[in-house]
Parts: C-alpha cells; structure tokens; sequence
C-alpha cells in the first residue's frame, strides 16, 4: 500500500484500512500500541492525538511515515487543507 495523505482525515483511513487489511479491531489494535481503543478510534477520525501515538500506531500496522517534498498541486488545492 502506498498512499499519499495531506489531511489528518485521509492518514486516518489510510490507518483504518491497514487495520481492517489485517484483520484487527480497534480494540487489538489498541492493545498493541498501548492506548485505549477510544484512541485509535480518534486516529482514525481525525480527531487530535499526539503525534507519537499516531507514530505508534502505524508501527503496530507494520507502516512508515515518509517525509519528502509535496507534488505539485494548485494553491487552491492547499488552501484546502486548512
């Protein structure tokens, strides 16, 4: 899976599907990252967390944040975002 995600919702699905992809509820995932499953449900709806529970999260999917320059899109497109 390689996805690109600019908003907290779209890394939240992406989060979601991975779950989903293997098998897991939000309660075991929740378990393997050490949080309450409210947490991951919060991940995955874009609510605010912290960032080294997101960061945990996606090392309990076996899933790596890649930082690297933004394609180019229309400064509509970013303004957007926000």
């Amino acid at each position: 899976m390689e996805t690109i995600a600019r908003t907290p919702l779209q890394l939240g699905n992406c989060i979601r599907q991975r779950r989903r992809e293997l098998g897991l509820t939000q309660e075991q995932l929740a378990a393997k990252v050490r949080v309450r499953q409210r947490t991951i449900s919060d991940v995955e709806t874009s609510a605010e967390v912290r960032v080294d529970t997101v960061l945990r999260t996606l090392a309990a999917l076996d899933l790596e944040l890649v930082i690297r320059p933004r394609t180019k899109s229309s400064s509509r497109d970013i303004e957007r975002l926000f």
